[in-house]
């Protein structure tokens, strides 16, 4: 169920929208104070506007900073990630009651000017999630590796969902209340990957749309250089395919094997046939191999399918108690 959903439908009614903006930070002490300055302190359509910051288990002044400009603050006792950070946020936004969840970064690389156009469409009722789309293509301090590479994952995710998303892994998004229930992301992986997929399997509108960068203010703390940044990218889009496709991944991986099994085998029998049987043994114990493999990739996709079910359910039952949760917040401030 999606927008129209009585959570959405009840939303737009409300005279008092909240809106939450959620800052994830990581010792942030140097650029916070100017992220905190640049946000807006009122917002057309919006009643009420609520400053979180998650300190993910900063070591200098980023949870006094917080404090000094009153803001909500919610710390981690270590650094977890940025993953956690975000669930963290969503959990505690959906426990205040908002109506619409803006999710940012404390490092200043996402514009605040942005944030009136990236919530207009949910707003409107128009879409439940909407990114702010950097054109990482275009980006000058981005290197023309990590631009190429962009446009390769940008790919590779949206032949998973319906929708194109130009910027699959642009942290700057808002997602009206509903959405924010019905996502379920995952924090040992990339959340910006997760929650697109997941959005478009649960019927979620995603829009997305052109924002500005600010320049870099520090190197990034996510990836050393480049080069670690694609093998992580890698390796989170190859879990978000079979995560998300786990039936068609393992199948794929079996095919692998069939062929050259089937090849190996073919080529013993040949040899047999002709009385040559004695010294190419190697051949059919190598063909064995591949076909064991081969049956326990189809097996691994057959049960993970059947695991996916399962989380459907799951899913279902959490959708309710953040329903519960988020009713109760409303009716706790209505009071």
């Amino acid at each position: 169920m999606g927008v129209g959903s009585i959570a959405s439908k009840a939303l737009y009614r409300k005279a008092i929208l909240r809106l939450v903006i959620n800052i994830n930070c990581f010792n942030e002490e140097q650029t916070l104070p100017q992220v905190l300055d640049d946000l807006p302190e009122v917002l057309p359509g919006i009643s009420e506007i609520r400053i979180q910051i998650i300190d993910d288990g900063s070591s200098d002044k980023t949870a006094d900073i917080a404090r000094q400009h009153s803001t909500h603050l919610i710390q981690h006792k270590q650094n977890r990630g940025l993953g956690h950070a975000f669930k963290t946020g969503v959990d505690a936004a959906i426990s205040s009651g908002c109506d619409i969840f803006l999710n940012t970064d404390g490092d200043h690389q996402y514009p605040a000017a942005s944030i009136p156009a990236l919530i207009q469409p949910i707003l409107a009722g128009q879409a439940d999630i909407v990114i702010g789309n950097r054109q990482p293509w275009t980006v000058e301090h981005f290197s023309p590796l990590k631009r190429i590479f962009h446009r390769i994952s940008n790919f590779l995710v949206n032949q998973l969902i319906d929708v194109r998303v130009p910027d699959t892994v642009s942290g700057f998004r808002a997602y009206s209340a509903d959405a924010l229930m019905r996502l379920n992301p995952s924090v040992g992986y990339s959340y910006t990957l997760d929650t697109i997929v997941q959005a478009d399997r649960k019927g979620l509108r995603i829009r997305s749309i052109p924002i500005p960068v600010n320049a870099p203010t520090r190197p990034s703390r996510l990836y050393a250089n480049i080069y670690q940044y694609m093998l992580q990218s890698s390796i989170n889009i190859l879990w978000t395919y079979i995560v998300y496709k786990p039936f068609t991944t393992f199948n794929l991986a079996a095919v692998f094997f069939l062929f050259p099994a089937a090849f190996l085998l073919l080529r013993f029998l040949n040899f047999y046939l002709h009385g040559q049987g004695n010294g190419h043994i190697q051949s059919l114990i190598i063909s064995t191999i591949g076909f064991s493999l081969t049956g326990i990739l189809f097996s691994l996709g057959v049960i993970a399918k059947l695991i996916s079910y399962n989380r459907n359910f799951i899913e279902e039952l959490l959708f309710q108690e953040k329903m519960r949760r988020w009713h109760q917040a409303r009716s706790s401030s209505e009071i």
